[in-house]
Formats: C-alpha cells, sequence, structure tokens
C-alpha cells in the first residue's frame, strides 16, 4: 500500500503527470514509510469537460491546473501525520513542478489491512501489525 490515484489536466504532458507521482511517491516514502517498490499509482489525463470543480471552496480559489490526488492508505496515522504528508506533498509539486499550492487537492481514504491483496490471490497484511 498505498494505491495512488491522481487526476489532472491533459494541458498537463504524461512526462509532466509521472513527475506528479514520483514526487508524491518520495514524499509518501519519507513521511508516512512507505516501503521501497510500493509504487502502485494511476494516473488519468482528462479533457476539460473531465473534471468539474468549482471556482473556488472553502476560500481557496482553483485554476484549471487542478490535480487531485487520493491515496488509499492502511488506517492507523495519526492527524499529525497526515497533516505533516499533505503540507510535504504540496511543499514538494510546489517547489518541484511549479504548481499553485491552491491547486493541489489531497484525499486519503484509511482502510483494514485485509482490504489488500498485491497478487495471488492472498492476502499478504492479513497477519501483520
Amino acid at each position: 500500500m498505498p494505491l495512488v490515484r491522481i487526476d489532472l489536466s491533459k494541458k498537463y504532458s504524461e512526462d509532466f503527470a509521472r513527475q506528479v507521482g514520483d514526487i508524491v511517491y518520495n514524499v509518501m516514502r519519507e513521511q508516512i514509510n512507505v516501503p521501497e517498490d510500493d509504487k502502485f499509482q494511476i494516473i488519468t489525463r482528462h479533457d476539460s469537460t473531465g473534471l468539474n470543480v468549482p471556482k473556488s471552496y472553502l476560500g481557496i480559489d482553483y485554476s484549471d491546473g487542478l490535480i487531485f490526488i487520493q491515496a488509499t492508505i492502511s488506517f492507523g496515522r495519526s492527524t499529525e501525520l497526515k497533516k505533516n504528508l499533505y503540507k510535504a506533498i504540496c511543499d514538494g509539486l510546489v517547489q518541484g513542478l511549479q504548481i499553485r499550492p491552491q491547486d493541489i487537492f489531497i484525499n486519503l481514504l484509511e482502510v483494514s489491512k485485509e482490504n489488500w491483496s498485491f497478487g495471488n490471490g492472498e492476502m499478504q497484511y492479513a497477519d501483520k501489525d
């Protein structure tokens, strides 16, 4: 784990999208101890009609460059650790790719460890703490 979905506009190149994935992966390794090679990502670039977002929400103004990052992770991380993760992903994308911080939308989904199978029809994490 995690399984990361990244959705962004086709205005961004495929290479740019991969760089977003690399930054997210590296930050997750640093901030929440994601193991080496545990890089499962689905990156989708959308036409302008494929992303439907408001111009602003909660006082945050969005551009057509909004990037959605959704990660499914196992339960067990503190609120403080998640706050640090959000901040580090945002900082990494701003510094590495000059993305506006307002255009980085992050959502975490937490699941129990028995909800993962990495292949062979097995529950690899079921018996791990």
